[in-house]
């Protein structure tokens, strides 16, 4: 009798570390760090800018993050405090609710 209690304590375990392993993969797929480094925050022509993305803070980073992907490429962090970046997120929204209209 011992062994079959034995046997379905292991059986248990088992079946929770498989439950806690699988609840595990989808988060490792997410970014659990700040994407930005170092901010860019001299002003440029928003002609340059392709996409547009804002990453609001939250448990992964304690900063609003801004990134840019230009028409060569390449892709870069903005300054979020910088008046011209503000303006800019502001000209991409408008464009986004222009389009969806």
């Amino acid at each position: 009798m011992t062994s079959k209690l034995v046997l379905a304590l292991l059986a248990a375990f088992l079946l929770s570390a498989a439950l806690c392993e699988g609840a595990l993969i989808p988060r490792s797929g997410k970014e659990l760090r700040c994407q930005c480094i170092k901010t860019y925050s001299t002003p440029f022509s928003p002609k340059l800018i392709k996409e547009l993305r804002v990453i609001e803070s939250g448990p992964h980073c304690a900063n609003t993050e801004i990134i840019v992907r230009l028409v060569d490429g390449r892709e870069i962090c903005l300054d979020p405090k910088e008046k011209w970046v503000q303006r800019v997120v502001q000209v991409f929204l408008k464009r986004a609710e222009n389009q969806n209209s």
